[in-house]
C-alpha cells in the first residue's frame, strides 16, 4: 500500500525566526546551536540539522481532536527550515531508527500502535493503514515521545 509522510509547515513558526532569546522565552521556545553529534530533528523538512544550524525547541499540539488522545510536546524546528517534506513511498533517514507509530480514526481516537526500526517502519506503516478504521498515523520517537511525523494513504 501506497503511503505519504508530511512534515509540518514552516509557516506556524516562522513568527519565532530571527526573535532574540528573551523574546523567544516569552513564547515558551528556546534556540539551540547544533554542533557536531548533536541529533535536532526538525520537523518541517525532516531531516536532522547539521551543524552550526539553530533549531528552536518548541511545543507543539499534533494531536487536536477533542478526545482524550489530545497531545502537545516539544518539537524542533529549524530556524528558516525550508519546503516542507512531502514523499510518496518513501521514508525520510530520521523516520528509520526505533518509532512509534500510533494509528487514529477520523475522529481522532487511537485504534492501534506499535514500534519499529529501520525497514521495519516500512512494514509497520503499510500493515496499520491496512486497516480501514485508519485515518491517519502519527511517527513518534520512541525513546522521547516526541512527534515527528503524518503518515496517510498515498
Amino acid at each position: 500500500m501506497s503511503f505519504r509522510i508530511t512534515g509540518l509547515s514552516a509557516q506556524p513558526f516562522v513568527h519565532l525566526f530571527g526573535l532574540s532569546d528573551a523574546e523567544l522565552a516569552r513564547h515558551g521556545a528556546l534556540r539551540v546551536l547544533t554542533g557536531d553529534g548533536d541529533r535536532h530533528p526538525d520537523r518541517v523538512e525532516l531531516r536532522l540539522a547539521r551543524p552550526g544550524e539553530t533549531v528552536l525547541l518548541v511545543n507543539h499540539e499534533h494531536q487536536r481532536a477533542d478526545t482524550p488522545y489530545r497531545s502537545r510536546h516539544a518539537i524542533f524546528v529549524r530556524e528558516h527550515a525550508g519546503p516542507t517534506f512531502d514523499a510518496i513511498d518513501r521514508l525520510p533517514t530520521m523516520l528509520r531508527g526505533l518509532m512509534s507509530l500510533r494509528a487514529f480514526d477520523g475522529d481522532g481516537m487511537m485504534v492501534d500502535a506499535d514500534v519499529a526500526e529501520g525497514d521495519a517502519v516500512e512494514a509497520l506503516i503499510e500493515r496499520l493503514l491496512a486497516l480501514p478504521e485508519v485515518a491517519f498515523v502519527h511517527a513518534h520517537y520512541a525513546r522521547r515521545g516526541c512527534y515527528a511525523a503524518l503518515i496517510r494513504r498515498a
